[in-house]
């Protein structure tokens, strides 16, 4: 009896490797094994890096607050903590936000602090 291979299935696995590397630079588009390295690492990369982005966004926002409570004569680790004591809610994002694009709320909260 002849092997029977399951032509179809593996086709189908190839196309869809395929179609995501569509676009990608030279044989990494279209040779399936270069093709199928390439993604799989692309994925790992994506998976690394959805991780590294929430650490990227926390310094960024620690840096757009200490910058903001630096010019009431403040530092970042001073502000945290009586903000902490104070029982006030906020998070890094909003505080930051509030620094950024809404100065005189930001003032406000750093007023009621002192």
């Amino acid at each position: 009896m002849p092997r029977s291979v399951n032509a179809v299935a593996s086709r189908a696995r190839r196309k869809k490797i395929l179609k995501h590397t569509k676009g990608y630079w030279g044989a990494r588009g279209n040779v399936w094994t270069v093709a199928k390295n390439t993604f799989e690492k692309g994925q790992t990369y994506a998976y690394r890096d959805r991780k590294t982005k929430k650490r990227n966004f926390r310094s960024l926002w620690i840096q757009r607050i200490n910058a903001g409570v630096r010019e009431h004569g403040m530092s970042y680790s001073e502000f945290i903590g009586k903000l902490n004591k104070s029982g006030i809610t906020l998070n890094r994002k909003t505080l930051a936000d509030l620094a950024m694009n809404n100065p005189d709320a930001f003032t406000a909260v750093i007023t009621s602090l002192k």
